[in-house]
């Protein structure tokens, strides 16, 4: 596998051992909102100042695992959160944060109780301003079509055998369907399968947004989580969470013909146990350089049986050939 210039890393913020970090975004005013799953949380990180580290807010506990936060009006976001070890319900919510400060308490609104198949959740990004996908772990992504009067429907979006989880063939068992993104420029979708260790792309329909053709092969061969899309530079960043790495992966399915370049965690470092994953900075040339990353501090798998503080990292990735 091809090793490039390796991307700095930062630590911005810390939680305690055992927390997994699974999923995060970048507001407005430079915060961060991160998903603790094994604690059902959703936590508040301040803008990060440089070389400081940043103290945590917990923003609201929930019922189930939390998932994934995407932001779908300006400060309002939705988080999906499921019970994704036993029944795999699931659920979305809206958290508001306009006007929220730290130590107010925060007012969940319930879009969506997800329908029949249970399936469990995990990433999620937004197809349109009022269309939300969701990645059902087990076989499946949603479509959630939502209203700002606080309703919602799911139906099934695209479900496909590269979407599987295959319980039973991975020790510990690895979801299926993971990370969604949708690129909008070229109107693709792009999905990870981890336990079939596959990236996965299906183009949009622009007038209905529904998936036209079958899905296509980009690449395989790692235990791929979430990732962030950079189309300047038709690349993703995937995070290999139990592998310790991030990957720069070509967005062409034939593009990945000599492997994917590892930019982060090669040699190994203590900063990128277990990166579940990304967002972009917000600021000026952020996009496609400058982004943060969450890790479980090896909470799924110690990598020498030692478990470390969860952490936030700036990631300045390298210019992309």
């Amino acid at each position: 596998m091809p090793i490039a210039a390796q991307a700095q890393l930062t630590v911005v913020a810390e939680f305690p051992e055992k927390y997994f970090l699974e999923n995060l975004a970048v507001r407005e005013d430079g915060s961060i909102l991160v998903t603790a799953l094994n604690r059902n949380e959703l936590w508040l990180v301040p803008a990060p100042a440089e070389g400081t580290l940043v103290e945590p807010a917990r923003v609201h506990t929930f019922e189930f695992n939390t998932m994934f936060v995407v932001e779908w009006r300006p400060d309002r976001f939705l988080v999906g959160v499921s019970d994704v070890y036993h029944t795999r319900d699931a659920r979305l919510y809206e958290m508001d944060m306009r006007g929220w400060a730290v130590g107010q308490k925060a007012a969940p609104r319930l879009f969506l109780d997800f329908p029949e198949p249970k399936v469990g959740l995990n990433g999620g990004c937004l197809l349109a301003p009022n269309v939300l996908l969701a990645a059902g772990a087990a076989n499946l992504i949603w479509r959630v079509d939502l209203a700002d009067d606080g309703t919602a429907s799911a139906r099934i979006w695209l479900q496909h055998d590269n979407m599987k989880n295959r319980p039973g063939e991975m020790k510990p068992d690895q979801p299926g369907a993971n990370g969604v993104q949708y690129a909008a420029r070229s109107g693709y979708v792009f999905y990870t399968t981890t336990s079939q260790q596959l990236m996965m792309r299906v183009r949009v329909d622009p007038r209905t947004l529904d998936p036209v053709d079958l899905p296509e092969f980009i690449a395989g061969g790692r235990q791929w989580d979430d990732f962030l899309i950079d189309e300047d530079a038709q690349v993703a960043y995937a995070t290999t969470h139990r592998e310790n790495t991030i990957d720069r992966v070509k967005l062409e399915p034939d593009g990945n013909r000599s492997g994917r370049t590892v930019v982060a965690g090669e040699p190994f470092t203590d900063v990128l146990i277990g990166p579940s994953s990304g967002a972009w900075r917000r600021g000026p040339g952020d996009h496609g350089r400058t982004a943060y990353f969450a890790t479980d501090g090896g909470t799924a798998a110690p990598p020498d049986g030692i478990f470390r503080t969860a952490k936030l990292v700036r990631v300045v990735f390298p210019a992309a050939s």
